[in-house]
């Protein structure tokens, strides 16, 4: 049951009825600390001279307290408003709870904000940018895929899957993937991409703190495309491999290209992703090295814990094969030694595994140092036990 900051008020005004609607005075405003799932909630945006983005609405309205969430948007609306209006003035946020209360507030607005640069960003690429190929932007699986993948997943078994797949090491699973042509494709749609943010001098996001080169695919109309890839395709067989890790419920994802190469990122350091599932599938282009290294899954608390020799894989890319693993299995890349090497990246994330892990207390089923724990705690209380059990059978003896 989720948590909730209210605001009490020393006055306790009854509660009015407008329209058959009961609207709550301000004595019973409250707001949950965390957002409903599963609530869609309605759109602001044909609202005009509003004091706050209308996005922001629809981002708060996840964080109304169940009996509100029924209500007509009318009533929401006003309801997000007074609360937003008095919590944006100053000298009123003196008690805990007020302080609890406007966190919640603060990180909605920053929040919103955030996803509505982005929305703007993005529609700023999407109006001016003019695709190579507009046929990417749809997922035409026979064109993308090659056949035995798509015939795996259309049987949707484990023994399909494990058909066309290789798995050097627990977890790791490579298999080949995508039509050579798509890779080319995908290839010159991208180089298509960076002439224009060269020509026209746009400042693009990279697809993250490690990359310096590549492009997000989202950013410029391909979200669609690799939403399908991810729903059709990779939740399938994720829901088969990687169930403890949200494999099933996977909901959203971060697309992108790397580049590698001796004028582009050379390689790439020892981490985790952040995702729950990861896709890596080399485009091609000639390269030599670049090789994947992976060494063991690991948890937030034992992400810098010594890799056993049994979690050792290096992994050479072929163009059009892929690799599919956990998020939190440690991986890198070494420098790519001559000529060039692009890889499509598909980090799936699963909202309902990320709330569920917030509440986790044990250790992690899917950690191989937590289970390494969890076994040699087991095993000094066994031998605690027997030491017991054999000191209570000497003092009978004797």
């Amino acid at each position: 049951m989720a948590l909730e900051a209210s605001i009490d008020r020393r006055n306790h005004a009854q509660s009015a009825t407008t329209n058959g609607a009961v609207v709550l005075p301000p004595a019973s405003y409250r707001l949950r600390l965390n957002p409903s799932s599963e609530h869609k909630p309605d759109s602001y945006d044909d609202l005009h001279q509003l004091e706050f983005t209308p996005l922001l609405f629809s981002s708060l309205e996840r964080y109304l307290p169940p009996t509100m969430l029924s209500m007509s948007r009318d009533v929401k609306f006003q309801y997000m408003r007074d609360i937003l209006m008095k919590y944006s003035r100053d000298g009123e946020r003196t008690r805990e709870k007020d302080v609890l209360l406007w966190q919640v507030i603060c990180a909605t607005i920053q929040s919103a904000v955030s996803v509505q640069r982005h929305k703007e960003y993005r529609q700023r690429i999407i109006s001016n940018y003019q695709p190579l190929h507009r046929e990417l932007f749809t997922m035409h699986a026979p064109s993308v895929l090659v056949p035995a993948f798509v015939k795996a997943v259309r049987d949707n078994t484990e023994a399909s899957f494990r058909s066309i797949m290789a798995e050097p090491i627990p977890g790791i699973y490579t298999f080949e993937m995508l039509q050579p042509r798509f890779c080319e494709m995908l290839l010159s749609e991208v180089e298509n991409f960076e002439r224009w943010v060269h020509d026209t001098r746009f400042r693009i996001m990279r697809p993250n703190t490690m990359n310096k080169f590549g492009a997000v695919l989202d950013d410029f109309g391909l979200e669609t495309m690799l939403d399908k890839l991810m729903n059709d395709f990779i939740r399938p067989i994720s829901k088969v491999f990687f169930p403890e890790v949200g494999g099933s419920t996977l909901d959203s994802h971060h697309g992108f290209v790397v580049e590698y190469g001796m004028d582009r990122d050379v390689e790439l350091g020892f981490h985790v992703d952040d995702s729950e599932v990861t896709l890596n599938v080399c485009l091609g282009r000639e390269f030599s090295g670049g090789e994947l290294f992976f060494r063991g899954v690991r948890c937030d608390k034992h992400v810098n814990t010594e890799t056993q020799s049994e979690e050792i894989l290096d992994y050479s890319h072929v163009p059009g094969y892929a690799v599919l693993h956990r998020g939190r299995h440690r991986h890198g890349a070494r420098a790519t030694t001559s000529g060039s090497r692009v890889n499509l990246l598909v980090w799936c994330r699963s909202s309902v595994f990320r709330e569920l892990k917030k509440y986790q207390k044990e250790c992690s089923s899917w950690c191989a140092e937590c289970q390494r724990e969890k076994k040699e705690r087991q095993c000094i209380s066994i031998a605690a036990t027997k030491q017991e059990l054999l000191k209570r059978i000497g003092n009978t003896s004797s």
